[in-house]
């Protein structure tokens, strides 16, 4: 009996940080494209947090830079009004950025396999020189 009790304890901890767990679920470079396409109030924010050269270089069309070593002071320009997908070149920095975005709040998800997976998909991309991007 105290073998199916610890198993239903395990079962409602699952169950109650799923939710949690879920929401920073990777979105794909298929995904994103797809919810890009959408209605400008239905698109996620797209956060980019590599260098301003590497932005100039190429980034996700839409996306606004904040370069990682910046976000904690640039917090505030960040609206809660829709959810952050973040990237970097190869997951590093977006890692980063995404604990502490989760930690003041933010419903966020990393792209899954960031700017690298992004171009080999062949998705269409942007590129300019560095502005000082905001939502």
């Amino acid at each position: 009996m105290l073998h199916i009790s610890a198993k239903l304890r395990a079962f409602a901890l699952l169950l109650a940080i799923a939710p949690a767990a879920l929401a920073g679920t990777p979105v794909t470079p298929g995904e994103l494209a797809s919810l890009l396409a959408r209605g400008h109030e239905q698109r996620p924010l797209v956060l980019d947090v590599r260098t301003p050269e590497e932005y100039a270089a190429g980034h996700v069309p839409g996306a606004i830079l904040i370069p990682h070593d910046q976000l904690a002071m640039r917090l505030d320009a960040l609206g809660r009004d829709r959810p952050i997908v973040v990237y970097c070149r190869t997951g590093r920095r977006s890692g980063l950025a995404e604990t502490l975005l989760r930690q003041h709040g933010h419903e966020v998800s990393q792209l899954q396999g960031s700017w690298q997976a992004w171009q080999a998909a062949g998705l269409e991309f942007q590129t300019s020189p560095q502005q000082d991007a905001s939502p």
